[in-house]
């Protein structure tokens, strides 16, 4: 992806993901989020949800990203986002690090106060069953990140009820 410091390691099921990285994440409670950051076209401002979601807690960047229709990657302390985006120059547009999102500015300087991975579980299974999100609770709401089927989604308030929820934190 051209994406400094980006090496993604996906993991499947919510086994995989809470053993890989449930303590570490469990470590955010208490701290707040400072940045965040999205890649976006240069050309139009349109959100390239292909790319890592980066999220700063107080120092420490945690950056989520979904793959195929079950893929999770998430990364530490790892991705440049003042560094340039290369290697796009047969793409069209031009990929570029933002960091503002209306859809998580309204979280910068928040406090977490707990975090969970939740678990796609509808009544009927889909092509999404088992799917795994990353959600950051805050006094004044709730986000995810999620899996868009083969990209990333922010979601914004309570979450489905087909989530079963695995907390990790407060």
């Amino acid at each position: 992806m051209g994406i400094s410091g980006f090496k993604p390691c996906f993991l499947v099921g919510i086994e995989a993901v809470r053993q890989a990285h449930g303590s570490r994440l469990a470590t955010l409670v208490g701290r707040r989020l400072t940045g965040c950051g999205v890649v976006r076209f240069a050309e139009d401002g349109d959100w390239f949800a292909d790319c890592p979601v980066v999220l700063d807690f107080d120092g420490v960047q945690v950056e989520v990203c979904h793959s195929t229709l079950d893929e999770l990657s998430i990364g530490w302390n790892t991705i440049d986002t003042a560094a340039a985006i290369t290697g796009w120059e047969w793409f069209e547009l031009t990929p570029q690090w933002s960091h503002c999102d209306e859809r998580l500015e309204p979280f910068v300087g928040r406090e977490l106060r707990e975090i969970a991975l939740l678990e796609w579980r509808p009544a009927e299974r889909d092509l999404a069953a088992g799917t795994v999100a990353v959600e950051f609770a805050f006094a004044e709401g709730r986000l995810r990140i999620v899996n868009g089927l083969d990209e990333n989604s922010i979601e914004i308030g309570a979450a489905q009820p087909d989530y079963f929820r695995h907390g990790l934190g407060r």
